[in-house]
This record gives C-alpha cells, sequence and structure tokens, in this order.
C-alpha cells in the first residue's frame, strides 16, 4: 500500500491530530499541577525527593533565584512575565548554554552565552566602586565593618608616666623584663644593690600533751618564736645565697618531778633551734664551676630519745659548724663533680638537778670526708647518676664515759637519677647501702640499705604531691651501742582550696635502730596545716599534729597531740 492508494487514511490522521491540540491547549488554559513525587507524602511539595529550599544548588538569600540558577543552567520554577503564559522548558527541549557559562569574567560577574542580563554587584556603604566593570576591571574588596569603639576605661584621661620609667630617655638601657610571680601571696622583699633580702617572723602558741615526750605525759602550753632570713644575689653570674632559719619553744614553767624521784626528762624544756647555711657558686667558665658552702646547726636530742640523760636541769647544746668546697665540670652531656667536707660538732656540759655539770667532752669529733658523684644527661629531663661518699670521724676523747673507742670511718655508695616529666613530675630517686666501722672492736659494725628521695607531683594546677625519703647513721652515748641507723619517710599533699587559703595533709614515717642494744623504734605522725593568707605580709597559720612512738623496751613508747596557732609577718 502507498500513501496516494489511502488518501481516507491521511484525512483520519489529521483528524486525530486536530483532536489532541484542541485537548492540549484547554489543558494550558487551567492551572499545572505537579506529578513528581514528593520527599514526605504527607506534606507534598514540588521538586521530586528533595525540597526547593533543601537543593545543594539554590541560591543563596539576597540574589535572584532566576539569575542564580541560569548561571548555573538550573532551571527552576518559571516566572510570571504579567500577560498569563508562562514558559515551562523541560530539560529535554531546553537549549544547553555552551561550556563556560558559568565562568566569572574578570569584574567578578558570570559570564552568560545566551546574553542574559547579569545583576550589578553590591556594595557596602563607602566601598570603593571601579568606574566601569567589564574585562580588566581589578576585584572590589568590600570595606571592614567599622571597627567598636574602645572603652572609657582605655581613652580615659591619666597621669603621665615619668619618662625614665616609662624608658624614653635617650641612651637608656632597655628595662629588663619582670620575672613572673607565680606565688600571688609571696614575700616580696627588697633590694640591697644587687641582693634580694627577704625576712620573716612566725609567732604562735599552743597545747602539747605530752612535750617531754615519755611515758607518763603532762600536758603544758607553749609558745614559739621563729625568725627567718633570705639573702639571694641577683648576678648575671655566680650566685650566693644565706638561708638562716631559728625557733625558740618555750613553756613558761618548769617540770619539777615528785619528791624523791629522778625524771627521765629535763626540768625545763625549753630549747633553742638554728639552722644556717650559705651557699656560694663562682663561674670560672660557662663549663666549669667552683663550688662551697658555709653552715651552722644548732640544737638538742631529740625529747624522748634514750640519748639524754636523767636528772638534767635542762636539754643540753650541741653546736655543729663546717663547711664544704669542691668543683663542677661539664663535658657536653657528662657533669663530674667532686667536694670536700669538714664538720665538727660539740657539746655543752650537762647540768644537773644536783647542782653538778657532767661533761660531754667524748661526744665532741671532727668528721673529714668528701664525697664524688658522676652523672650524664640521656635526654632533656632525665639524668641518671652515680655518688660515693666516705668520712672519717675523729673523737676528742678517745675512749668515752663507758671505756669505747668511738673513732670510725664510714660512707656511702647509691646510684639513682633525677628527672622532670612534662613538668609535672620532677625530682630525684636513688638507692644504695651506707656503713660505717668502728675502731672497737667491741662495737658493731652499721650497715643497711640506702634509700633517698625527693619528688615534686604537680597533680593539678591547685594540688601539689611531696615525697621524701632518706638515710642517716648518727652517733650515741650508749653503752654498747654503735649508732643510731635513722630512715625516715615523709609524703605531703598540698591544696589551695583558694589562692589566699591552703590545706597541707603530712605523714611522717620513721625508724630508729641502735644497733648494739636490741632497741627498735617506729615513729608514726599525722600533721594537718590550714594557712589564710590575709596579704603578702600576713599569714596566719592553724596546726594540729599527733605523735605516736612504738619501742620494743619497757617506757620506752609515748604518744602526744600538738595543737598550735601561729601568725607569720613577713617581707
Amino acid at each position: 500500500m502507498t500513501w496516494a492508494s489511502a488518501p481516507g487514511r491521511r484525512s483520519r490522521a489529521s483528524l486525530c491530530a486536530g483532536s489532541a491540540c484542541l485537548t492540549l491547549a484547554a489543558i494550558g488554559a487551567t492551572p499545572a499541577v505537579a506529578q513528581s513525587l514528593t520527599s514526605d507524602l504527607l506534606n507534598p511539595q514540588r521538586g521530586g525527593f528533595v525540597a526547593a529550599q533543601n537543593l545543594p544548588l539554590r541560591p543563596t538569600p539576597g540574589t535572584s533565584a532566576t539569575s542564580a540558577s541560569r548561571a548555573r543552567n538550573v532551571f527552576t520554577q518559571p516566572e510570571d512575565d504579567g500577560s498569563g503564559s508562562q514558559l515551562r522548558p523541560s530539560s529535554t527541549t531546553a537549549l544547553q548554554p555552551p561550556s563556560g557559562s558559568a565562568d566569572l569574567d574578570n569584574a567578578g560577574v558570570a559570564y552568560d552565552a545566551l546574553n542574559r542580563k547579569r545583576q550589578k554587584p553590591k556594595y557596602y556603604p563607602g566601598a570603593p566602586r571601579p568606574k566601569s566593570v567589564g574585562p580588566g576591571s581589578p576585584m572590589v574588596t568590600p570595606a571592614p565593618p567599622p571597627a567598636r569603639p574602645l572603652p572609657p576605661s582605655l581613652t580615659a584621661a591619666k597621669p603621665p608616666v615619668p619618662a625614665a620609667l616609662a624608658g624614653r630617655v635617650p641612651g637608656q638601657p632597655a628595662r629588663r623584663q619582670l620575672k613572673r610571680d607565680d606565688d600571688p601571696f609571696g614575700a616580696v622583699g627588697d633590694y640591697a644593690g644587687s641582693f634580694l633580702i627577704k625576712g620573716a617572723l612566725e609567732v604562735g602558741g599552743g597545747y602539747d600533751s605530752n612535750p617531754a615526750r615519755t611515758n607518763t605525759a603532762r600536758s603544758s602550753g607553749f609558745y614559739k618564736v621563729a625568725p627567718e632570713l633570705m639573702i639571694t644575689s641577683d648576678w648575671e653570674r655566680h650566685a650566693l645565697v644565706a638561708d638562716l632559719r631559728g625557733a625558740f619553744t618555750g613553756y613558761g614553767h618548769d617540770f619539777n618531778p615528785p619528791a624523791g624521784t629522778v625524771s627521765p626528762a629535763p626540768i625545763s624544756l625549753d630549747r633553742p633551734e638554728f639552722n644556717g647555711h650559705v651557699d656560694g657558686r663562682i663561674d670560672v667558665s660557662r663549663d666549669t664551676h667552683l663550688l662551697g658552702q658555709g653552715r651552722l646547726i644548732v640544737g638538742t636530742d631529740n625529747p624522748g630519745s634514750p640519748n639524754i640523760q636523767a636528772g638534767l636541769t635542762k636539754y643540753p647544746l650541741f653546736t655543729t659548724t663546717g663547711f664544704s668546697g669542691g668543683i663542677d665540670q661539664t663535658f657536653n652531656r657528662l657533669q663530674v663533680s667532686a667536694v670536700g667536707n669538714f664538720d665538727r660538732t660539740v657539746y655543752q656540759d650537762s647540768q644537773l638537778t644536783d647542782g653538778t655539770s657532767y661533761p660531754n667532752k667524748d661526744r665532741n669529733y671532727n668528721q673529714y670526708g668528701g664525697v664524688g658523684r658522676v652523672s650524664y644527661e640521656l635526654k632533656p629531663g632525665l639524668k641518671p647518676f652515680v655518688e660515693i661518699e666516705g668520712d672519717t670521724r675523729v673523737h676528742d676523747v678517745p675512749v668515752d664515759r663507758y671505756q669505747y673507742l668511738r673513732g670510725s670511718d664510714g660512707g656511702y655508695a647509691k646510684a639513682g637519677t633525677s628527672f622532670e616529666l612534662t613538668r609535672l613530675l620532677t625530682g630525684e630517686v636513688s638507692i644504695g647501702y651506707a656503713a660505717r666501722r668502728y675502731v672497737d672492736p667491741r662495737l658493731e659494725k652499721l650497715g643497711g640499705l640506702l634509700t633517698s628521695a625527693s619528688l615534686v607531683w604537680t597533680m593539678t594546677p591547685l594540688t601539689t604531691v611531696k615525697f621524701n625519703a632518706d638515710t642517716q647513721i648518727s652517733e650515741s652515748p650508749l653503752a654498747g651501742v654503735s649508732g643510731v641507723f635513722t630512715r625516715t619517710y615523709t609524703a605531703e599533699v598540698d591544696h589551695d582550696f583558694r589562692r589566699w587559703l591552703t590545706g597541707i595533709g603530712k605523714f611522717t614515717y620513721a625508724t630508729y635502730d641502735y644497733q648494739g642494744s636490741g632497741r627498735s623504734d617506729r615513729l608514726n605522725s599525722v600533721e594537718g596545716n590550714l594557712i589564710y593568707k590575709l596579704s603578702r605580709s600576713l599569714w596566719v597559720k592553724g596546726q594540729l599534729r599527733y605523735d605516736k612512738l612504738d619501742s620494743n623496751v619497757v617506757g620506752g613508747s609515748y604518744n602526744a597531740t600538738v595543737a598550735m596557732l601561729t601568725v607569720r609577718l613577713q617581707n
């Protein structure tokens, strides 16, 4: 069949096409309803699966949706031109602009290949505007918003600062930057030349349930005066530091024993204390330093010690005077130190209750010794070391009151490390062995494990934990006793409730082994302090302490409770 032989069929096709056009025209005259899927079946919106306001290429606020979509070749809902007719292009019939239609020209305006209307750029008030917008025009940077006005405290009239204080005098050297003050309530001190001098005085009183530290307690009130003085040099090279601390504890009355008895403690329990040293350093070169120290210690035997004679009027004082000198040399990371020591200890004569005195010259001695230390810095903050010490003690009277030869030789060897871990844990810890051998073969050789530590852990900016351990070998005048091997361990926690309110908790455990007599004592002490800092110059301190000594000797144990309130004046 050919088209010429079927004229009727062509007429029927034309009729159907005309009917379809009339139908479409009738539909176009009525409002159109979108037939696309919606993102919410209960809240239908135009735009398919994603609402128009959530489209990834939706226009930003302040711009025309039509112009923005044209720049990106995206056709959105058509606009009405006012005549009632609308243009609804489809994705299959719309004209596609050439690639590069979204490119920006030099003026920052999108280029449109279809020559559609461009939107003019907007400028902030007062911003510079180019004379012409086109190729070659510079980019326009909007002016920043105006700055906020300064507060009145910065613009108010203030008294002028002297030129010398402000550092504006011609030829004046640059002022040294002040050091950071980590303690806002610490003593400031005064300068005397190039020395910084700080002084303090503590005056307080309290109650002691057993001031004599005997098995039979007799309570009493007491007072205490403790002066302090510290002098520090402020030099670029060399250094000189003096640290002097003293105290006097008084009870205001005597502790007379019952009639016909002899008291194991002195009648007068008043006793002074002093501990001072002056340290110096001479910097010969960057790696070579000369070291020196002078020291003075004044005190008595500890209350409750078996070294105290019965029937005393007061505690006999002892004085220890000594000095040290040495050299410290650094070879890159290797550091070598050698120091020589000399100390002399002298005891007063004992004053007895019957009016007589007893000499203590057999307790006087000179000590000569030296200590060497080698350390190597493995890395910053970690420095292992080895330390060896040796000394000789020569007594003024070779034979003591019990006919024993008290001359001796001793020393120690220990190894450890000093460290600084992220500035939170710093200190030094070591372990070794200490020994002392006496001239008299009847006196046992002293020896044992030596532990030494000094740790500071900054747990938080307001909380600090401290730990100390120490081992010492002390002389003893008791018959058949070589000496006293003492180990002391102390743990302390400091917490600042406020910058002006500090609480301190302290626990001490100590052992005293009197070798040769079989006596062994154990001391436990718990202490709490509360410091209220009214200002840099005035502090108030409260203390509560409990001491307990357990001894394997009958009558050697005791316990005591101390409560004290102290006012500290400092400068």
